[in-house]
């Protein structure tokens, strides 16, 4: 197969993706993250199919495509900071407010819990399928698989009948849990590589550093930004300036070694409230949303289908789909004492209702970052275990948990019929 060129490979991923939500959107009318997963899931077996069938050589020309394309690169050194950015204009501060405890507790204390739980329980696992992995790599796994996704969390309760403040509650858990996973999962990973003992003093440090770093330069450049767009009315500019904020912003936090995800957050979150509502006219605020509600409509689409057509390279592995069958019990039971836990221990300070940990165990979905961070892992048996693994539980999370969370709150709210 001949290689694409950057150009080539971006046309036929925005081709895949507009024709796939066409017939979504006309035919399945699901939401459009567990839309386009599903039938990229769906395509690539296909594929497989045909290949065993009749001889052709569809399978390896497809994972030819995707193995050219830098998953790990192109999302979490561009598409995440325009997701994250995205994402977080759209979330209420003044609703984020009153679950600010819950937000702080569950991004944190909550992560680094869910990633112990899922990393001593992922070592057990494999012991049963007789594979022995060192308890820190089985802790790198836990890192990655622990936060959840805003991009995918956020498009799910769009459609879903959630109170402001749980939503705002789960939206901001995400849009900040991505950041300290991946400070967690850097901090893990190099221990792993290097083979010498966890230093718990050096990691604090660490987080600190990447995680206290991001909210500072997030309020920095958000701010900046937001003075600029009040001293002006010109909608081309002020649109140019929240892209200098992202494309400038995420270069800055790698120079000077602070959390990106963080500060997109943090910068989104300023802009998205203080900027909207002191600093743009109606006409900007109009182009501005809309602008950033298109990058987000069409980034999604690519990051889902990218995670469906994934699947070729997990189909032809049984023992690998099995762990990693195996897995997604342990990762939902992980999520469910690193949420209840915290829950029970807030609940003088806050109640987020009867539908928080409905809504925070099963819309806690697994997306586009947990594979990136797989991918990122050095080449070897145990990058293969852990990548299938990441596949499977997040195809599950995005197909199985996007699709029927809906219909689980709408359940929930249901009044009960009388006896």
């Amino acid at each position: 197969m001949t290689s694409l060129g950057a150009f080539d490979a971006a046309a036929i991923l925005i081709v895949l993706a507009a024709t796939l939500g066409y017939l979504n959107h006309r035919v399945l009318r699901l939401p459009s993250s567990v839309g386009l997963t599903l039938m990229g899931a769906v395509a690539s077996l296909l594929v497989i199919l045909i290949d065993r069938l009749g001889g052709s050589m569809l399978a390896p020309q497809l994972n030819a495509f995707l193995n050219g394309i830098d998953f790990h690169e192109t999302l979490m050194d561009g598409m995440l900071s325009f997701l994250l950015f995205a994402g977080a204009l759209h979330v209420d501060w003044t609703e984020m407010r009153r679950g600010r405890w819950p937000i702080l507790v569950l991004s944190t204390v909550g992560v680094l819990l869910s990633t112990a739980i899922v990393g001593y329980g992922f070592q057990w696992l494999l012991g049963l399928f007789g594979i022995a992995l060192p308890i820190l790599w089985c802790l790198v796994f836990g890192a990655l698989i622990s936060p959840t996704d805003p991009v995918a969390v956020m498009a799910v309760l769009k459609r879903a009948a959630v109170p402001p403040t749980l939503q705002a509650t789960v939206a901001g858990e995400s849009l900040f849990n991505d950041g300290v996973g991946v400070v967690v999962f850097v901090i893990l990973l190099g221990a792993a590589s290097s083979g010498e003992a966890l230093s718990l003093a050096e990691a604090g440090r660490h987080f600190l550093q990447e995680a206290g770093g991001g909210v500072l330069l997030g309020l920095g450049i958000g701010w900046l930004a937001f003075r600029a767009m009040r001293s002006i009315d010109e909608y081309n500019v002020e649109v140019m300036i929240s892209l200098a904020v992202v494309m400038g912003g995420y270069s800055l936090a790698h120079v000077v070694h602070v959390s990106g995800p963080v500060a997109m957050a943090v910068a989104g979150l300023l802009i998205g409230n203080a900027g909207v509502v002191q600093a743009m006219s109606d006409v900007t605020r109009d182009y501005l949303i809309k602008f950033w509600a298109l990058i987000d409509e069409i980034l999604n689409a690519v990051l889902f289908l990218l995670i469906g057509l994934e699947v070729i390279a997990i189909a032809q592995e049984p023992r690998l789909l099995l762990i990693g069958l195996a897995a997604v019990p342990l990762v939902l039971a992980a999520r469910i004492l690193a949420v209840g836990a915290p829950l029970v221990a807030m609940r003088p300070l806050l109640s987020l209702g009867p539908l928080a940990m409905p809504v925070l165990v099963w819309g806690g979905l697994r997306g586009g970052i947990s594979i990136a961070l797989a991918l990122s892992l050095p080449e070897g048996a145990i990058r293969t275990t852990i990548l299938a693994t990441t596949y499977v539980v997040v195809l599950f999370a995005v197909i199985v948990q996007g699709a029927s969370i809906s219909g689980l709150i709408a359940h929930l709210n249901r009044p009960a019929t009388p006896g």
